[in-house]
């Protein structure tokens, strides 16, 4: 086995160069996944000239069970709901309720952590091209897909430098289409395939959207044109 990319930027110029029809358009926006997402995104956001944000995604775990997913929230008040697990289970609506506020609780912390009072954008008719550093299962991605999908873009993207052959099958039912830069056999974990993998911090979040923002002031409004 010999790792793929450097680090989280090399890993982003490289995907970005299989986005590169996507390049110079103003109805583009990149949404990346914190924390390892968003400097791969930002590399991509760069390269194609197109604004970037941050899309955070909260899992909502089943009470007693929190590792088995009934659904995720998203930024920008978005859900979706895994209703065959929900039709299984017959949780009581404050069960459920009780979960979200919790979760919702920690994403808004989260959301105010990066963003500060700066609106979630508006998707509609939009291309949106959701990233992260690497796809070992796809049930973040999928969530983010499915929550980003409730606001009606124009065509919807997953990308990452790196997954597993099979997230491609589960994506695919969710995006409009799925850009791996590798999708290697057998594949280990995202990390393997990188030289330098350490943490992302929420400075370099801050960062790498503050720059976005400056360079594109209004790209980040709700109302912002497409």
């Amino acid at each position: 086995m010999s790792q793929l990319f450097d680090d989280r930027r090399d890993a982003g110029r490289r995907l970005a160069s299989l986005l590169d029809r996507y390049s110079g358009r103003n109805d583009v926006i990149v949404l990346g996944l914190p924390r390892g997402g968003v400097p791969v995104a930002a590399e991509v956001a760069r390269a194609l000239g197109a604004p970037l944000d941050a899309l955070m995604v909260r899992k909502l775990g089943v009470p007693g069970h929190e590792e088995l997913a009934m659904g995720a929230i998203a930024s920008g008040g978005l859900r979706v709901m895994n209703e065959e697990i929900l039709g299984q289970l017959r949780l009581p609506p404050s069960a459920i309720d009780g979960v979200e506020r919790r979760e919702r609780e920690e994403l808004e912390r989260r959301e105010r952590a990066y963003r500060g009072d700066r609106p979630f954008p508006d998707l509609r008719g939009r291309v949106v091209i959701v990233v992260d550093d690497g796809l070992a299962t796809g049930a973040t991605m999928r969530a983010a897909l499915g929550a980003v999908r409730k606001q009606s873009p124009a065509w919807l993207v997953a990308a990452a430098p790196v997954g597993a052959p099979s997230v491609r099958g589960l994506l695919r039912e969710v995006a409009d289409e799925v850009v791996l830069a590798a999708a290697p056999e057998p594949f280990y974990a995202v990390g393997a395939w990188y030289r330098s993998f350490p943490s992302t911090t929420d400075d370099e979040v801050r960062d790498d959207l503050s720059e976005s923002w400056r360079i594109r002031p209004d790209s980040g409004r709700a109302n912002a044109p497409v």
